[in-house]
């Protein structure tokens, strides 16, 4: 396990000897040595954001040696947000029924941070708002309520113009202009969008939709228009619709465009579904852990079976989440066949992937544990298992300034 009182030790010592340095030379070497820090405050350190949604906090992990840096807190209006809510009886009431269906408060749903390093764009799930943050000051920058009342996946444009967010319950996606938080759009999408995905090139944004999880699977029929929305991000049109009998869950897109893997509604395992032809051309079913096999539909958590798929940086293997069996497994590319299936223990809920910025780990949301794991593709064990805050969920690979480090609580 790695110890990020150690990491930050670290970090402390290494700042106190450039001080000391600074302090103890000629006027001239002074000069140069604020010139070197100037450099070191804006240099680019890569990070794996980590957005612990019960905690309202975000924690940033070394996106190399995974040590955990330092957290920084997205909710720090929360009594006037509550208040806001507590005053409006319509949208109190929204408030709570989502709070009931999801377990609990879940303030931090997606993070991204901009291209320069140095703002911390973040949907809040109930509290339904994008936000967005400068680092280095914590001060925040601007604030956008979403149509209807709940904040979902959230994704910034490769060029950082633009934050993109499900807005849940009025079944679209808010297009903001990232710098101001103002409106651009809205996309109409399927039902109870959720993720937000761009392709290798950027030149589609998919939105998939889950329907209305909250009804039970002897409802599944009424639970909406299930789909992939695809957008184009130039013109904010939708260009294609790809309709699913289930709710699609975490996708990944192969870089030329023609493949999707996705987790489905309740489907213990993942598909791989040709975008040319509008198939599925194969399903992967996983095994059922004890646990797994003793559930019923109604018990999987908002119909997730799998929720949390990645793809290693050569394309080679998939990291398949099995979130009501507790595991992860790697399986092999084109194959499909399963590679390992590392085990956590019972009820940790694993809950999201991502590729490191190595491209050779799947990290991995404990959301129950309260920590992130790291698979290595290669052999398919945990290497670390990192504590974050409550409920991590999200994770999403970034770069980010020394100054935004330094500021880390």
């Amino acid at each position: 396990m790695i110890d990020s009182r150690r990491s930050r030790r670290g970090l402390l010592a290494i700042a106190g000897v450039a001080l000391a340095l600074v302090a103890g030379s000629t006027a001239g070497t002074a000069q140069a040595g604020v010139r070197a820090a100037t450099a070191a405050d804006t240099a680019l350190h890569d990070v794996l954001l980590v957005g612990n949604s019960a905690s309202g906090s975000v924690s940033f992990l070394d996106g190399r040696t995974f040590a955990n840096l330092g957290t920084f807190n997205v909710v720090p209006d929360l009594s006037d947000r509550l208040a806001e809510i507590n005053a409006d009886p319509i949208w109190w009431s929204a408030y709570q029924l989502i709070k009931n269906q999801e377990g609990g408060d879940r303030f931090v749903d997606d993070a991204s941070i901009s291209p320069d390093g140095t703002t911390l764009y973040v949907s809040r799930g109930n509290l339904d708002d994008a936000v967005a943050f400068d680092l280095a000051s914590k001060k925040m920058l601007w604030r956008f309520k979403l149509d209807g009342y709940h904040a979902d996946h959230a994704t910034l444009s490769p060029d950082g113009k633009y934050f993109i967010v499900s807005a849940t319950t009025a079944n679209v996606v808010d297009v903001l202009n990232a710098a101001t938080g103002a409106k651009v759009t809205s996309v109409p999408t399927g039902t109870y969008p959720h993720a937000n995905d761009y392709s290798a090139d950027g030149r589609y944004l998919y939105n998939s939709s889950i329907g209305l999880v909250w009804l039970s699977h002897a409802l599944d029929a009424l639970k909406g228009d299930r789909q992939v929305t695809v957008i184009d991000p130039s013109t904010w049109t939708v260009v294609k619709k790809y309709t699913f009998s289930e709710g699609v869950r975490p996708a990944v897109f192969t870089p030329d465009g023609k493949t999707m893997y996705a987790q489905l509604s309740y489907l213990n395992g993942f598909i791989e579904y040709d975008l040319t032809t509008s198939t599925i051309t194969r399903t992967v079913t996983m095994p059922y852990s004890t646990k797994a096999a003793s559930l019923g539909y109604d018990d999987y958590p908002r119909n997730s079976a799998h929720h949390g798929l990645a793809m290693s940086a050569d394309g080679t293997k998939l990291c398949d989440v099995g979130t009501i069996d507790d595991y992860t497994a790697i399986v092999n590319r084109p194959g499909l066949t399963t590679q390992s299936i590392y085990n956590y223990a019972t009820d940790s809920l694993p809950y999201w992937a991502t590729t490191t910025v190595d491209g050779t780990h799947c990290a991995v949301t404990l959301s129950n544990a309260n920590a992130v794991s790291i698979i290595d593709y290669a052999t398919g064990q945990e290497v670390a298992r990192v504590p974050v805050g409550t409920f991590p969920q999200r994770e999403r690979t970034a770069q980010v300034t020394g100054a935004a480090l330094a500021a880390l609580s």
